[in-house]
């Protein structure tokens, strides 16, 4: 949980709401009273049990929302090695034994 004044709220606004965006309470004060909470958006009230949930984790910042948007296709991955060589290493391993 952050604390910022109104003055440096203005100053670096864009900072602060990607804070509370991914999930963290900004608490905003003026003259050191809290007057505002800058919050991530709360679930519409008629979403499902898993939009809700989804919602309250990532208000808790335990969930970041995906950044690529579900229409992209995404890169392959290539294998970091082929199985005949994890096999290889694994029955060298028991070897060793």
């Amino acid at each position: 949980m952050q604390s910022v004044g109104i003055k440096a709220l203005k100053n670096r606004l864009s900072e602060y709401v990607r804070a509370a965006a991914a999930g963290e309470t900004v608490l905003v004060t003026d003259r050191g009273q809290v007057v505002a909470e800058l919050v991530s958006p709360r679930v519409r009230a008629n979403a499902s049990p898993e939009e809700q949930r989804l919602g309250e984790l990532m208000r808790q910042g335990l969930l970041t929302a995906a950044t690529v948007s579900p229409k992209s296709r995404l890169p392959r991955r290539r294998p970091v090695a082929t199985i005949a060589e994890v096999l290889r290493e694994l029955d060298d391993s028991r070897a060793e034994r």
